[in-house]
């Protein structure tokens, strides 16, 4: 189980599949797509989950109400109607449904380059104005011309299948997508330098983000063919509404059109109202199919994220996405308690240190991701007492700290270390190395500083480690001094190292301080995993 999740608001209009699915695996639904924002401030602390389109804005203040929320789901693609940053830092998962509207938005886009090449919406208006005006629109075939696509995900390469279907050249651009990825859906990789003269067409489809917005100005338009139309059922912003409007007037650009503004409804006359644009209210996603898969989607996959199957459509906990399965979940209870014994080493000298992780082994090479957020929410479980900190918020409350974990992957642990994985934490100069390891499905520390314990200290509980120059003998000294407030449960000591040991001890409830042990150890810390 990734979170528990008892009650959900649904706050925008969905299919009502979505509650459907949701009740029909235990979950507790209400619907209320009528809350004005004071209103949803005063509701949804009684909810763990949300789901949304795009109509409610979920604000950092919505969020910070949301005290017991857990996740927020958006019934769609886009999710700049939520404040990803302040969920993030709450703890609170983001979800999307990035497969739902693929088919919608990509015929939607199709549609918008077959009304640019006949102008079908403006000989549509002439007609029904009583105008038979055929000189007027003559067209052009979109056969043997350029569809340049910015952005080659899943609605990029749905809208490439369809136009190379009208004999049209397909290239592209996208940062993260490799030109031998992209050849296989039948485009051209180029770099926007490259694609910009080439285009007839240009269409979008990439989020809203600082390195997104305006890529299509006054810069660009400048690199274009001339007459070359625009097309953006992505997100309002990619194109410049201003720049575009100049791109039109002059003739540069032959002709837009847009499903998506900078402010919706739009109040930019000169766009909607300008002769070579063409314009919907934001329908790439509006179709019946489109809206019952997004609203299916997100409640199977709020169900799959309770039952531990899957966080697909998670924006912002890949460390937690990556650690549902069997094999990782002992690994992120190792990282935590790795943490937290690190934490405690450090003796309140945290925002000193530097910490580093290590993972053994190729079959730990892509571990890095979430033990780095398992040792993080560990640390802060010591630094702050840990209140709602998870595996989506650790490290940047951590980073807040001014802490950062770096991590390393090597062929394989030490010589004579048991270690899978491995925390060393440095204040002053001084390094302390932690070496930990599951054994069946039980994290355990192995090692302390290269002296290895003969049984693994299972990492659960409260401790009391320290160490001696004689374990037995300070073994006593523990016992005596906990007399009868406290109750030792298990004791386990490491071989010596340069004339010490390191010894665990477990205890029933946790030890107020070390303070009595003074003369009998060299170095004691408490801690609670």
């Amino acid at each position: 189980m990734a979170f528990s999740l008892k009650k959900v608001l649904i706050s925008d209009s969905v299919s009502p599949r979505c509650a459907e699915i949701l009740r029909e695996n235990g979950i507790e639904v209400d619907n209320n797509t009528k809350l004005s924002k004071e209103e949803l401030l005063a509701e949804i602390p009684k909810y763990d989950g949300l789901i949304v389109r795009s109509a409610t804005k979920v604000t950092a203040d919505v969020i910070k109400a949301g005290t017991n929320l857990k996740i927020i789901g958006r019934a769609g693609t886009g999710v700049d109607n939520i404040d990803i940053k302040a969920a993030t830092r709450q703890g609170v998962i983001v979800m999307n449904t990035p497969g739902g509207n693929t088919l919608s938005a990509a015929e939607h886009t199709c549609a918008m380059v077959c009304c640019l090449s006949r102008s079908l919406p403006q000989a549509h208006a002439t007609l029904k104005a009583g105008k038979w005006d055929r000189k007027a629109f003559m067209g052009s075939e979109l056969y043997g011309k350029t569809l340049g696509i910015v952005g080659l995900g899943r609605i990029g390469r749905e809208v490439a299948q369809r136009m190379q279907s009208f004999g049209m050249t397909t290239i592209g651009f996208d940062p993260i997508v490799p030109a031998e990825e992209a050849k296989q859906y039948n485009i051209e990789w180029q770099t926007l330098e490259q694609m910009w003269p080439r285009c007839d067409y240009i269409t979008v489809h990439t989020p809203l983000i600082p390195q997104t917005k305006g890529l299509l100005g006054d810069a660009s338009f400048k690199l274009c063919k001339p007459g070359v139309k625009v097309v953006n059922v992505a997100r309002g912003g990619i194109i410049d509404e201003e720049g575009l409007v100049r791109a039109l007037d002059a003739g540069q650009c032959g002709g837009a059109a847009l499903d998506v503004f900078v402010q919706e409804p739009p109040t930019y006359t000169a766009l909607i109202q300008h002769p070579k644009v063409i314009v919907t209210p934001h329908l790439g996603a509006s179709t019946v199919e489109a809206q019952e898969r997004v609203a299916c989607e997100i409640a199977e996959q709020f169900v799959d994220g309770v039952n531990g199957k899957s966080l697909f459509g998670a924006i912002n906990a890949q460390a937690l996405s990556n650690a549902l399965t069997p094999e990782t979940k002992p690994m992120v209870s190792l990282g935590q308690g790795l943490g937290v014994v690190a934490a405690s080493l450090a003796k309140g000298q945290l925002s000193a240190a530097s910490i580093q992780v290590t993972t053994y082994g190729p079959s730990l090479k892509k571990a890095g991701s979430y033990l780095k957020a398992a040792v993080s929410a560990g640390i802060l479980r010591v630094q702050t007492g840990g209140n709602n900190v998870n595996l989506v918020n650790a490290q940047p409350l951590l980073a807040e700290l001014g802490l950062e974990i770096t991590v390393n992957n090597e062929d394989a642990a030490p010589a004579n270390s048991k270690a899978s994985v491995a925390v060393t934490i440095t204040v002053g100069g001084n390094p302390h190395r932690l070496g930990g390891a599951v054994f069946g499905t039980i994290p355990q520390l192995v090692e302390v500083d290269s002296a290895t314990f003969d049984t693994g200290c299972p990492l659960s509980g409260n401790w009391l480690l320290y160490r001696s120059q004689n374990a037995a003998a300070a073994l006593a000294a523990v016992a005596s001094g906990l007399g009868d407030k406290n109750q030792l449960l298990a004791f386990s000591s490491s071989a010596q190292t340069n004339g010490e040991s390191w010894s665990v001890i477990k205890l029933a409830t946790p030890q107020p301080g070390v303070e009595a042990l003074a003369g009998a150890v060299s170095s004691a810390v408490t801690c609670s995993i």
